[in-house]
């Protein structure tokens, strides 16, 4: 399966939030395939704590291969070439866990027909190879995203089952970005129909994912005053309500990643070490990672469970 990571705007936890349920799917014994479409400013080599992915994508990075600048692009062996103290040993029963890295000195482009055929390709391949293929792309209406819809809309691709996650934070400016990038004008979906994709089918492959949500029983709201906690309440309803009205409401949303202090300091993998050890991350985090990791793949998004109600008639 194909996993498509988009989100409207940085900072919204797209790439942190995507390395990490690749992570857990490799741990649950998925052979596991991560992409960094994010062209211009590639970040998964930070994540998974891989120096030697930026060295391998100065010439053989995914930009270098999809211009045809490389016959294959670069592939880093995570379990083996990680610094992360913790990954160098690799769990019994894990699967693979493979990061193509791109290219750190190259920016986004516009793509040719040659650019999209190596692209599905690449993508036919890796399906036929892993049972799960992420694919971080840029923010914004970027070409990486063009690049994905057109390629995805092919004849041959038609049979392999692809997924759009939509990250966004819990703040009002977020919500109406990610619907605008889903719903707008030139959005996810009018791009899609526009390049062949069939809108039912499409549409029912998006889901979002909300990061940096504040829990009501987590110490950062027992900690806040009366009225604090009251104004936080009313404005976690209204943003209920306004991603209801934008038409991202709870039947829409695969799940939610809980406000983590580590991955405010710094975007990394959250591994159980963090919990249980050292104690640095919450156990609310890993626990959400993991329950959203294992909805990506549900035979129906619909009935993944990740929410009982909502608004699942709305439909911008």
């Amino acid at each position: 399966m194909l996993i498509f990571a988009a989100s409207d705007k940085g900072g919204a936890g797209r790439s942190v939030t995507s390395a990490n349920l690749a992570y857990h799917r490799a741990l649950s014994g998925d052979e596991v395939c991560y992409l960094d479409f994010d062209f211009g400013s590639p970040t998964a080599s930070a994540v998974f704590d891989v120096p030697e992915a930026r060295r391998a994508a100065e010439d053989r990075g995914l930009h270098a291969y999809l211009k045809g600048e490389a016959a294959e692009p670069a592939r880093i062996d995570v379990w083996a070439k990680t610094e992360h103290q913790v990954l160098r040993h690799r769990p019994p029963c894990s699967g693979r866990l493979v990061l193509m890295p791109g290219d750190l000195s190259r920016g986004d482009f516009a793509t040719t027909e040659n650019d999209l055929r190596r692209c599905v390709d690449l993508l036919l391949k890796l399906h036929h190879e892993f049972d799960l293929v992420i694919v971080d792309l840029r923010a914004g209406r970027s070409y990486a995203l063009d690049l994905a819809l057109a390629a995805t809309a092919q004849p041959e691709m038609r049979a392999v089952p692809a997924r759009w996650l939509v990250f966004h934070r819990w703040t009002r400016q977020h919500v109406a970005g990610a619907a605008h990038l889903v719903f707008g004008k030139h959005g996810l979906v009018r791009g899609g129909v526009a390049r062949g994709h069939d809108e039912d089918a499409l549409r029912g492959a998006i889901r979002f994912v909300r990061s940096a949500v504040p829990h009501s029983e987590s110490p950062l709201w027992a900690q806040v005053r009366p009225a604090q906690s009251a104004w936080m309440r009313a404005c976690d309803h209204g943003l209920e309500q306004l991603a209801s009205e934008h038409g991202m409401g709870r039947s829409q949303v695969l799940g939610s990643v809980p406000f983590e202090h580590v991955l405010q300091w710094r975007e990394q993998l959250i591994t159980e070490e963090d919990v249980l050890d050292s104690q640095i991350a919450d156990m609310t985090t890993w626990q959400a990672l993991g329950d959203l990791a294992g909805r990506l793949t549900e035979r129906s998004l619909a009935s993944s469970g990740a929410f009982e109600d909502g608004a699942k008639g709305d439909r911008p």
